[in-house]
């Protein structure tokens, strides 16, 4: 019994010690953001007054706007670096569509796993505005894994696709295929980049920051997207392309620090490119229910020959060349009703095989 009181003595004291020590921690407001408002998340108080400074250059109602972004869309936003973007998307769409952020490798060991790690954090800082903001990977070996093919209305890839073709390990065909196969048919898929005249030396590895259009118009056909439209909204006259540190050289790297600083605060962020791709979808024509049904009762007549139906179905003379068995005519005395479909998506040609004549044209 001797020992109780120095007991308790003793651990008073630690409970008073543990009292003093702990810092009273401040709770933070949090923001508010009306969702579905574009100006409102453009003008709230989560952003910051440098990110604000941005957008006399980046221009992001218009940019939005241009692109066809709605606040129930499905929004794919590529390798968003410190969330620009992001703070202006994840309000925006927050109670109607989806944000799906497809960043850089967390796990990555080098500085990018860093942004992204960095990016992570502000996700988690913010719960209000960005707890549903789905979180995926467009990295080697990992192609926006978890995103669904043909699940994304719009994909915003701002001032991205230099260092794709730059930087080794990462392929920029890769990432543009990866678009490609989320998007929707009709979808759209935003692509702005830093811009090259055509023809300027190293305008078509990234070095210098800048590409020309042609490079990254190739890039998207090869994935299967087609040009829907260019713009100049994000173009900068004032930009002569010729800088020591390339693109960095402007803001907001400013990567030459103090020399000729004043210089290139005056001339402002780059000149862009603004692109936009789309998905192609499936061309058929849907038939009204009475014209179905008059086709269900209606006499089949036979498919034209294989080699026949397949040239025509390619609408391509090099098919032509490839089947020596089809040869070009210019009288046909018969009208196939497959080839009379086959003329109405748009083909033209004229051509026979040894049993059967066929003719399709303007």
């Amino acid at each position: 019994m001797k020992y109780l009181p120095l007991l308790v003595v003793l651990a008073c004291g630690g409970s008073q010690a543990s009292s003093v020590d702990t810092p009273t921690a401040t709770p933070r407001t949090p923001y508010e953001v009306a969702s579905g408002d574009l100006q409102a998340a453009i003008a709230g108080p989560h952003r910051t007054e440098d990110e604000r400074a941005r957008d006399r250059f980046r221009k992001p109602a218009e940019t939005l706007e241009h692109f066809g972004v709605r606040p129930d869309m499905t929004v794919l936003e590529i390798w968003p670096g410190g969330g620009w973007y992001t703070k202006i998307l994840a309000p925006y769409l927050r109670d109607q569509g989806r944000l799906i952020a497809a960043n850089m490798d967390p796990e990555d060991d080098t500085f990018r796993g860093e942004f992204a790690r960095n990016y992570l954090a502000l996700l988690d800082s913010a719960p209000e505005l960005y707890d549903r903001v789905e979180r995926r990977v467009l990295w080697p070996g990992k192609l926006l894994d978890g995103v669904p093919d043909q699940s994304v209305d719009f994909a915003l890839s701002p001032r991205n696709t230099h260092n794709w073709i730059r930087n080794e390990g990462h392929s920029a065909a890769d990432y543009f295929a990866a678009v490609f196969r989320v998007l929707k048919p009709d979808g759209t898929f935003g692509v702005i980049q830093h811009r090259a005249p055509e023809g300027t030396e190293h305008g078509e590895d990234g070095t210098i920051g800048y590409l020309t259009e042609s490079v990254v118009i190739r890039l998207a056909e090869a994935a299967g997207f087609e040009l829907a439209e260019r713009s100049e909204l994000h173009a900068n006259e004032a930009d002569t392309h010729d800088h020591p540190n390339g693109v960095w050289s402007l803001p907001p790297a400013l990567r030459g620090g103090d020399e000729n600083r004043e210089h290139f605060v005056a001339i402002g962020e780059s000149d862009r490119m603004t692109l936009t791709f789309r998905r192609p979808a499936p061309r058929h024509r849907v038939r009204a229910p009475d014209e179905a049904r008059a086709r269900s009762t209606r006499k089949r007549t036979p498919r034209p020959s294989p080699e026949t139906y397949l040239f025509l179905a390619g609408g391509g003379r090099r098919l032509l060349e490839a089947h020596p068995r089809l040869r070009v005519i210019h009288e046909a005395r018969q009208m196939h009703p497959a080839l009379e479909r086959l003329l109405a998506l748009g083909h033209h040609a004229e051509i026979r095989d040894d049993r059967r004549q066929h003719a399709i044209g303007e």
